[in-house]
């Protein structure tokens, strides 16, 4: 197994992140713009919760979702490709984690059904964990 096959699903991640960042953004700017909002409203977290709808709370929130577990699964693939331990249960686990937080995404920037969002996300964990229960296994 090549050890930069890793980093296609490290790059999506990045990638999912950027496009949740430039979703956000685009609402955001379009709910200014329509409503005639002073963006000042959105100056901090907890003035712009409430100052607009939750459609356009939701994108953020993801975002900031994207820089909780996603961290550690930067880490642990930076992790595998410098110790040369990747191989093809970490790859899998990897692109699984990476299609389940997709899919997250996806329900959490839209629909935001809290079941299937929960759903989406604790199956991204569970991957995630494997990936570092492996990791560790082999460290020891």
């Amino acid at each position: 197994m090549q050890q930069s096959a890793i980093l296609t699903p490290f790059i999506g991640m990045m990638l999912l992140s950027f496009i949740v960042w430039t979703y956000m953004y685009a609402l955001r700017l379009h709910f200014f713009h329509a409503n005639r909002v002073d963006p000042q409203a959105f100056a901090t977290r907890a003035k712009s919760m409430g100052a607009g709808p939750d459609r356009l709370q939701n994108p953020s929130n993801n975002l900031q979702n994207l820089f909780e577990l996603p961290v550690l699964f930067y880490a642990l693939c930076l992790y595998l490709f410098v110790t040369t331990q990747v191989d093809t249960g970490q790859v899998v686990c990897a692109y699984t984690f990476l299609g389940f937080r997709t899919v997250h995404s996806l329900i959490h920037c839209t629909v935001n059904l809290v079941l299937w969002r929960f759903l989406a996300y604790a199956a991204a964990a569970i991957a995630l964990w494997i990936m570092l229960i492996r990791a560790v296994v082999a460290f020891f």
